[in-house]
């Protein structure tokens, strides 16, 4: 059947044109419902069981559908609909336990990807995005862990990068390195920042979750 991916939009022009889209998107997507309400979105989710919950962020009580999925231990993932890149709004869909993220100005091809990168486990973001998720990490790494261990120069410059939310091949296009060794930098990075897997990035975000937003990054190292 492949990835069962239900939509959630208080607008009914915006949820038919989605369903029809993942309908004829790909044969491993398939659409086992639409949801109009917060409401009907919680209640489906717990019902019908989705890979993937496609939420539109301008929905009312959004925010609280995916709080309450959290909660109810859900294993629906959801994929954030609409999102404007927002510091702290993204912040606080990541410690909601929000993996996926399709921007305002993002394609059709982008939320497939999206859904897909979800389904699989994988945080999907944006650039600037990941940036955001990358110096809150960053911070937390610092204030739970101490200063990170020691960096390289290089890993020092690809951690300025990251947390101006480039992308992997921007880096390797900005640096004039081959990406396999900017991706094995990146490894590195998290290893020493206590995060080995990009999916954990959302796990030490939402155990968090009650320190403030707008704490302020730790200052690199000269």
């Amino acid at each position: 059947m492949g990835i069962r991916v239900l939509v959630a939009s208080h607008i009914r022009l915006y949820r038919e044109a989605l369903g029809q889209v993942l309908e004829q998107a790909k044969e491993q997507l398939t659409l086992v419902g639409v949801a109009e309400s917060a409401g009907d979105a919680v209640e489906q989710i717990n019902r019908l069981s989705p890979d993937i919950a496609l939420l539109d962020m301008a929905m009312s009580d959004a925010f609280a559908v995916a709080r309450q999925l959290g909660r109810n231990g859900a294993v629906s993932r959801i994929v954030a609909l609409g999102m404007a890149e927002n510091e702290a709004e993204v912040l606080n869909c990541a410690q909601l336990g929000i993996a996926g993220y399709v921007t305002r100005d993002a394609s059709i091809a982008d939320m497939v990807e999206a859904i897909e990168a979800t389904a699989r486990g994988e945080v999907h973001c944006s650039p600037k995005i990941a940036g955001s998720l990358f110096r809150r990490i960053a911070t937390l790494s610092s204030a739970s862990r101490g200063t990170p261990g020691p960096l390289t120069a290089r890993e020092m410059q690809i951690l300025r990068l990251l947390q101006q939310g480039m992308s992997n091949k921007m880096i390797s296009r900005s640096l004039g390195i081959e990406l396999p060794t900017v991706k094995n930098h990146v490894h590195s990075i998290l290893g020493k920042l206590g995060i080995h897997r990009r999916t954990e990035a959302i796990s030490l975000l939402y155990a968090h979750a009650p320190d403030p937003l707008g704490a302020p990054v730790a200052s690199d190292p000269q």
